[in-house]
């Protein structure tokens, strides 16, 4: 039996290989999983041209997956170093990675990221329109935006960032409300200038189902992005993201009505105490649709900590219902992240998605932690590095310290509680 999309082969009864790959890495039956994707709770983003694909799961009862950021720009135009970043983060085990490129040749460097990754690829292409074209944004015209996202589409691209939801209801709220820093989206500031230069609608609001065309011939995953995102503890929650996030809701209808999966991408800053309402009011609106968020940050006054702020928010966020965490690097708000910033970010992200997972339940997530404990209280080193999310980092550590027994380490030396305890028990055991 034939079919277009993992969506539409779920609805079908059909179990596709990428099915019975993440059933596998999920400790899933494989039945359990096509019904859950058949309800668009859970998605495969797998584009039928990437090749290289090695497909994750995103969405209910699932391990929480994080993704990687990078790409070229007009500052930074190094594509040597992006492409040496996506082996980093795929080395780090990112599950996914999105190509943010807005400069320069986009496309070459984006069929080389698909090519080379097993990990999915997502992209902006409202970004790539603005430098592929050269000329200003008022001019570019609604086919010229759509010849980008067909272009994203056939070079592989398994999920794309489209910011459809913020139209111009929604928009004249952003202008009336009481935001103190208005849209922080790129892609949504792009396309709310674009909407008040030509006086028109947003093209991919206006013309959703054309969007909905090229993700079923390709099987482009959609991830409806939150143009009205909160930039600011300030701004959390307001009138703006509300509206926004209930025209996804109804989109991402649209989208299940043509098999066309679907995520929803959510805040941005926000304080610790708004988080789990905010995943309930997004599952609730958006029919349980898998969401994606940047951090949330809890605390808008630690440039340079970004990373801690980010991971202290996605793990409160994925506990209470988000299924995708963006990860957030020391360079947020500052620079393009380094290599060194991308790995701090990575292993924050994967910390605050693992800290989530035993909370939620997740078959196998705490059989790890168990395996760490075993290791420390038999003060096996090399099984702790073999078991650390940074092993080279926990190996450094220990070899820039050594202590004077070689069981112990330079903290607590010959008072070790575990060593000593070890020692006492053994002995009551004779």
């Amino acid at each position: 039996m034939k079919y277009t999309t993992q969506m539409d082969a779920a609805r079908k009864g059909i179990i596709t290989a990428e099915m019975k790959t993440v059933a596998v890495k999920e400790q899933m039956v494989p039945e359990d999983l096509r019904n859950l994707i058949a309800q668009g709770l859970v998605i495969i983003p797998a584009n039928r041209n990437h090749k290289s694909l090695d497909p994750e799961g995103v969405g209910q009862g699932l391990r929480t997956k994080i993704n990687v950021n990078l790409g070229i720009s007009k500052d930074c135009c190094n594509v040597d170093l992006e492409l040496e970043k996506a082996k980093l983060a795929l080395a780090l085990k990112a599950e996914a990675i999105m190509d943010l490129s807005c400069y320069g040749k986009t496309s070459e460097f984006r069929r080389k990221l698909v090519e080379m990754s097993p990990a999915m690829i997502g992209t902006v292409p409202v970004y790539d329109a603005v430098g592929y074209y050269d000329k200003d944004l008022k001019e570019i015209s609604v086919d010229e935006f759509f010849k980008v996202v067909e272009k994203h589409a056939e070079d592989g691209v398994d999920f794309m960032t489209i910011h459809a939801g913020l139209n111009r209801a929604t928009a004249e709220k952003v202008k009336t409300g009481n935001r103190l820093t208005n849209i922080v989206s790129r892609g949504g500031s792009l396309l709310f200038t674009w909407m008040e230069l030509n006086n028109r609608e947003n093209p991919f609001y206006e013309y959703f189902d054309r969007l909905l065309d090229i993700c079923v011939e390709y099987d482009i995953t959609l991830s409806l992005g939150d143009g009205c995102r909160p930039g600011s503890l300030h701004d959390s929650t307001d009138a703006c993201q509300v509206e926004e996030l209930i025209v996804l809701g109804e989109l991402t209808k649209k989208a299940w009505a043509r098999n066309v999966q679907v995520m929803i991408e959510g805040p941005g800053h926000m304080a610790l105490n708004e988080i789990k309402g905010n995943m309930m009011l997004e599952k609730r609106l958006c029919h349980g649709a898998p969401f994606y968020v940047l951090g949330p940050l809890v605390t808008d006054i630690a440039p340079g900590y970004d990373h801690i702020t980010s991971a202290i928010g996605g793990a409160i966020a994925a506990s209470s219902g988000a299924d995708f965490l963006c990860y957030v690097t020391p360079a947020e708000h500052l620079r393009l992240p380094t290599l060194e910033d991308m790995k701090e970010g990575i292993i924050a992200a994967r910390i605050a998605a693992h800290a989530a997972d035993i909370a939620k339940g997740i078959p196998g997530a705490r059989k790890w932690d168990d395996e760490m404990s075993r290791a420390r209280v038999n003060l096996d080193w090399e099984k702790m590095f073999e078991l650390a999310i940074d092993p080279e980092k926990a190996i450094a550590y220990r070899k820039s310290s050594q202590p004077e027994e070689d069981d112990t380490c330079t903290m607590c030396g010959k008072m070790c509680a575990v060593r000593n305890m070890n020692r006492v028990l053994k002995r009551k055991d004779r």
